[in-house]
């Protein structure tokens, strides 16, 4: 499993593409393939069969996946996008920290 600078639930900034700028939480991470689920961003349309959820079918939308090296954290503390570094807290344990204003995240 190849590791990640973002994760499920992080707040995130686009930096490049058709959505550059907008801004959304991070629903699904695939560390495998690379690639982050950011709600509202990268939008795409699918055909659906009728089936038991959804009686009528039709044409949904969906968020699409895109690489994780086109997204960048933002900062809880500074609400800033920022570089992710590394450090450990108070009891031992490693925390990710804001390369920016230094908070621990």
């Amino acid at each position: 499993m190849a590791k990640m600078h973002v994760k499920k639930g992080d707040k995130v900034v686009v930096l490049s593409g058709k959505d550059k700028g907008k801004e959304g939480t991070i629903l699904r991470a695939k560390p495998a393939e690379g690639k982050v689920v950011v709600e509202g961003v990268a939008i795409a349309k699918k055909a659906v069969r009728p089936n038991a959820q959804n009686q009528q079918g039709g044409i949904v939308e969906q968020e699409a996946a895109i690489d994780a090296s086109n997204v960048m954290v933002v900062c809880p503390k500074c609400g800033k996008p920022t570089r992710v570094g590394h450090g450990v807290d108070d009891k031992g344990k490693k925390v990710r920290v804001c390369k920016k204003c230094g908070a621990q995240f």
